[in-house]
């Protein structure tokens, strides 16, 4: 008797330790999901005068993606994004403007507002989107992408302010994620374009 008790927590034991060493299908299932990595050339949205725009356009392309406000202390930044998009645009950069009114009120203009605000203060020629919310409930697809690492496989952020900035590589991966006040002509920033 004693015996068959040994023998039977014998098969128990081993049995156990094949289930654990074994990972159900679920589970890899589950890990690829969540470590696939999405790119930007999936997303299709308008411009501010309603007209869609395609990422997969820009193939090849380096893009900075960037939340933008007519009424901030950091909208002069039009000057030096427009800058930077007229030197490096036949170089293979684009620069995308995502007009938002998520802190503090400071886009609150209507698209047509937008567009002329941008080209009557700042000559803006790099492509101008539609007005969308980059945090929140409502947070646009493409900012869920740039935000969550289970999208992006880079990393988490959280968009802090207007004019922070999404570094994409000519891939449609995220590579980097720039805070609001590092100006677009800043070391790091024009060291990745022109890299």
């Amino acid at each position: 008797m004693k015996n068959l008790v040994y023998i039977a927590t014998f098969a128990l034991v081993l049995f156990s330790c094949q289930n654990q060493a074994q990972p159900k299908k679920s589970d890899k299932i589950m890990s690829t999901a969540v470590t696939a990595k999405e790119n930007i050339y999936q997303f299709k949205v308008e411009d501010l005068s309603g007209k869609t725009f395609d990422f997969s356009t820009l193939k090849g392309k380096k893009v900075i993606i960037v939340n933008t406000a007519s009424k901030c202390g950091l909208t002069p930044q039009y000057k030096d994004l427009e800058a930077v998009y007229k030197e490096y645009k036949d170089k293979g950069l684009v620069i995308v403007g995502f007009p938002a009114n998520n802190f503090a009120s400071q886009e609150p203009g209507t698209n047509e507002e937008i567009a002329t605000f941008c080209q009557m203060n700042y000559g803006v020629t790099f492509p101008m989107m539609d007005k969308v919310s980059v945090k929140g409930d409502d947070m646009a697809d493409i900012y869920q992408f740039l935000t969550q690492k289970s999208k992006n496989g880079l990393q988490d952020s959280t968009v802090e302010w207007n004019f922070q900035k999404y570094l994409i590589n000519e891939n449609g991966e995220l590579e980097k994620v720039i805070s609001p006040r590092v100006l677009v002509t800043d070391p790091e920033v024009m060291n990745w374009i022109k890299a």
